[in-house]
């Protein structure tokens, strides 16, 4: 299995990630905030969309503070090594239609990946199993958006994840917000949680009282 892990194992606490960064500032400010990972959508038909070159100079100022996550949809293996290159990135999240396969070539490329998956039932949570990434996320069912919908996931699906796969980390989105994240840690016990839209003004730009809100209540939580 892929050793790619987005958070520290002898982290203390279920571990934060804030997704949809546009601005050096703002990702300043949300590392200040007490994010544990930030994650930066170069996917161009997202919402909160960045160019990696644009991205890049203060990516690579706030370099060795908290993992840079890269959110991908079915980028080419020249675009993923384009990222790697840059040194701008730390882990490269897959969220499109990726098959183990190509996870497992990724993996053998030495690519830093790791498989983020939309979860609508069982079945699809079994289909899993067959992925070679240490850590999986596991956000709401949309089709048509790959993550970032504000859709909340059927969270028993989500612990169920967690029993049967002890050995990696299960990160838990989709819908998460200030107000229901520790709900959703208590019924999950996830390795970490992600939000995006959950803390938002608009897209790509956060809400500094609802991030703070956010990591508090998820640091908190038992």
């Amino acid at each position: 299995m892929s050793m790619t892990a987005l958070f520290p194992d002898d982290l203390k606490h279920v571990g934060v990630k804030i997704c949809g960064i546009t601005t050096g500032d703002q990702a300043r400010a949300i590392i200040e905030s007490g994010a544990d990972a930030l994650g930066i959508n170069f996917w161009p038909k997202s919402k909160r969309f960045i160019e990696l070159k644009e991205a890049a100079p203060w990516l690579l100022e706030i370099a060795g503070t908290v993992p840079r996550v890269a959110v991908t949809v079915n980028a080419t293996d020249d675009e993923l090594r384009r990222i790697q290159d840059s040194g701008a990135i730390d882990l490269i999240q897959l969220h499109g239609d990726e098959t183990p396969d190509r996870v497992r070539s990724l993996t053998q490329q030495g690519l830093p990946v790791f498989k983020a998956m939309g979860v609508k039932d069982r079945a699809m949570l079994e289909t899993a199993t067959a992925f070679d990434s240490r850590t999986i996320l596991l956000d709401a069912y949309a089709p048509t958006e790959y993550g970032g919908s504000g859709e909340t996931m059927d969270w028993s699906l989500g612990a169920e994840a967690v029993q049967k796969w002890p050995d990696r980390q299960i990160v838990l989105a989709g819908g998460l917000v200030p107000g229901n994240v520790a709900e959703a840690i208590a019924q999950v016990h996830p390795a970490g949680v992600d939000v995006a839209s959950g803390v938002e003004i608009s897209p790509g730009r956060k809400d500094l009282d609802q991030v703070r809100s956010f990591i508090e209540a998820a640091h908190s939580a038992e």
